[in-house]
């Protein structure tokens, strides 16, 4: 497939330019691209928040792209590949852009090597200028002050930071382990310090956690500019900063109020509207009877921030009132509650990745996209063993235990709740016998406002790969079957057996025993030859894509169960499955006439 379309199949880009002097020219007549001066193009294109991907010489792109250059703060993402998609550079926006993550991701879907040039790619440092983003937070603080950090950084200075808020598993990473974290006790040290975490203002460097929500109530039409005004009264008198703001949260009454949309829109505060029976509920400081009679609730600001919160929620600003000034129309009701979790699951990402059977060649290309794009992995802790090799310095591994399943589902969901991207891993396909079912079933109890974006990522599963390197064993109908009882009654499962022995199925056995469940597999192996000839050949696939993968072939009747694990695979044939020339095969049919 030519670069371009792998490019807009993978969906990184939504609109491509060639030049007549491109050796990619004769491409146009394929795509319907419309002949375009590159100045023109790059005039109309070259904003802060946009990523431009050139395909050329990077020697090309610099003379080309030099008239354009200002700043960090203000030039977009530019990033430098070959014809043949076999580099990935980031030249500009490596770091506030998000073009080395960009390229990362990239790199991974194409199967190209990313090359970095900034310091926190080649001594493995944490970026502080940007790691942030993939957490949820949002980067405050003035340019002046950003550079003296990064600079500080790379003189390999000791870095003073306070976090009060937002998850602190990044400060357990070995990239982290120059930096001097002060204790949190909640105020802001008055000693100086390099990096604040927090929802408070001040001057310096700082990340924001979202963690206030702004309950809000207001006159009917009150315009835009009015509630803008305050909330940033609010904020100000607080010291809180804006960019810690989580949501708005308000009665649904005012669905359609166009100042309090707008508002939310162009600053991207999400908006959650709650009944005057479920306001109702909630108690609140200041109850109000006119506004009881008004809108059926003794409460909206204070009610709807509180509930929102939940049992997370603190109310730091009981209602204030905010009349109208000059040529503001309108009045309103601010309460602000602070929550101990952040919470902005419309940022967070929850992506479930099947690792394979354990080769890295064997990672799909959009599992690698999605592990790139994650600064959190969780999972079980030797299946990320098997991935760590290509975990990067700044993101997170999360280890968990065999049979904590839930925990581990619902540990990655919170995670991805707080608007963190978070990679939930399984072996082989996460959608065969994985975690993508159980993490479907919690994100579904999830309010629908409150769920984070929900992805599977295709692997390659233990059973393709074992008939991969057996030959053609599931050229017919087949299934799968778990022997493990702990989830499904041994009663069922003894039915799907029996129906598949009796519909003549190739039966991929997952399961098949454990230390403590020892005894299913010889009783599967019965019925099975209550159906089948005793020269069905099975094949017993172990470790696969591991040094100690082993695979062996035998018949139902001499399948020897001491070889036989929970590590292990078999693949039972069926009545017209044979071995030749140490090949596993079940014919489709096409010479049968």
């Amino acid at each position: 497939m030519p670069l371009l379309d792998r490019l807009q199949a993978k969906k990184y880009v939504d609109q491509i330019f060639i030049s007549d002097s491109s050796a990619l020219a004769e491409e146009k007549k394929i795509h319907g691209i419309e002949q375009s001066i590159p100045i023109d193009f790059l005039k109309n294109h070259w904003h802060q928040n946009n990523k431009l991907i050139f395909i050329g010489s990077i020697g090309a792109v610099v003379r080309l792209i030099s008239p354009f250059v200002r700043s960090k703060e203000n030039d977009p993402a530019i990033l430098v590949m070959d014809s043949q998609a076999k580099n990935v550079v980031t030249l500009l926006g490596g770091h506030k852009q998000g073009g080395d993550r960009f390229a990362t991701e990239l790199a991974s879907a194409l199967d190209a090597d990313p090359i970095f040039t900034s310091d926190s790619f080649i001594k493995k440092r944490i970026p502080l200028d940007c790691f942030g983003e993939g957490w949820g937070w949002r980067r405050g603080g003035g340019n002046v002050d950003w550079r003296k950090l990064m600079i500080s950084q790379s003189k390999e200075q000791k870095n003073i930071i306070f976090q009060s808020k937002g998850s602190k598993l990044w400060q357990q990473l070995t990239a982290a382990s120059n930096f001097s974290f002060l204790d949190n006790n909640d105020q802001i040290p008055s000693k100086n310090i390099d990096l604040y975490i927090g929802q408070e203002t001040i001057n310096g460097c700082s990340w924001h956690p979202p963690s206030i929500i702004i309950g809000i109530g207001c006159e009917r039409n009150t315009d835009e500019k009015m509630i803008q005004r305050a909330i940033e009264e609010s904020f100000t008198k607080n010291g809180l900063s804006l960019l810690s703001i989580s949501c708005i949260a308000t009665i649904d009454k005012k669905n359609n109020e166009i100042g309090l949309l707008n508002l939310s829109k162009r600053n991207e505060w999400p908006i959650y509207f709650f009944s005057a029976h479920q306001l109702s509920k909630v108690k609140v400081p200041t109850p109000s009877n006119v506004v009881m009679n008004e809108m059926g609730t003794a409460s909206v600001a204070e009610a709807a921030a509180l509930l929102k919160g939940s049992e997370r929620g603190r109310l730091i600003q009981k209602k204030q009132i905010y009349y109208s000034k000059n040529d503001e129309v309108g009045a309103v009701t601010i309460a602000l509650v602070e929550v101990k979790i952040p919470f902005a699951p419309h940022k967070g990402e929850l992506h479930l990745i099947g690792s394979g059977p354990g080769e890295l060649e064997m990672l799909t290309s959009d599992a690698r996209k999605a592990l790139a794009r994650c600064v959190a992995w969780v999972g079980y802790a030797p299946y990320l063993n098997y991935l760590d090799s290509i975990r990067r310095h700044d993101q997170v591994r999360i280890d968990s235990q065999l049979t904590f399943e839930k925990d581990r589902c619902q540990h990655a969901l919170d995670l991805a709740k707080e608007g963190i991207r978070v990679a939930l891993v399984s072996s082989g396909d996460s959608g065969i016998y994985g975690m993508a079912g159980l993490a479907l079933e919690l994100w579904l109890d999830e309010p629908v406002e409150s769920r984070p974006l929900f992805q599977v990522h295709p692997g390659i599963s233990a059973f393709q790969m074992a008939a991969a390197k057996l030959g053609a064993p599931f050229m017919n109908d087949f299934c799968s079957i778990s022997l493990s009882d702990l989830l499904t009654p041994w009663n069922q499962i003894e039915l799907r057996l029996n129906s598949a022995a009796q519909g003549d199925f190739v039966i991929a056995i997952f399961n098949p025993k454990s230390i403590k469940r020892n005894w299913q597999l010889k009783k599967a192996v019965d019925l099975l030859l209550e159906f089948r000839k005793p020269s069905t050949p099975v094949a017993i696939a172990r470790q696969l894509g591991r040094p100690e993968e082993s695979i062996e072939i035998h018949t139902l009747e001499t399948l020897p169960f001491d070889q036989v694990d929970m590590l292990t695979i078999l693949l039972i044939g069926n009545s017209q499955s044979f071995i030749k020339n140490n090949k596993f095969l079940t014919p489709r049919g096409y010479f049968s006439n």
